[in-house]
């Protein structure tokens, strides 16, 4: 893993922060309700949360092999 892999983790769990620091799930809610009917909005919330529970997995997984490749590298040492 190098340097790019890293800076790219870093870049996407700022994104995720300042995404929850901005209102997150619930001001997009709000934003979706004022537009569409309740069962338009249930559909998209699932849409949403399935997205975000794919993304949650995805970065878990990047921080995983992060991980590894560290302690390889300090095992290497």
């Amino acid at each position: 893993m190098d340097m790019g892999d890293v800076i790219a983790v870093v870049a996407l769990i700022i994104a995720i922060l300042a995404y929850q620091r901005t209102g997150g799930a619930a001001d997009l809610k709000r934003k979706i309700e004022s537009t569409m009917g309740p069962e338009d909005v249930k559909k998209q919330m699932d849409s949403l949360s399935a997205v975000t529970d794919s993304l949650r997995e995805k970065t878990a997984d990047a921080l995983d092999r992060l991980e590894k490749a560290i302690r390889k590298a300090e095992k290497g040492e």
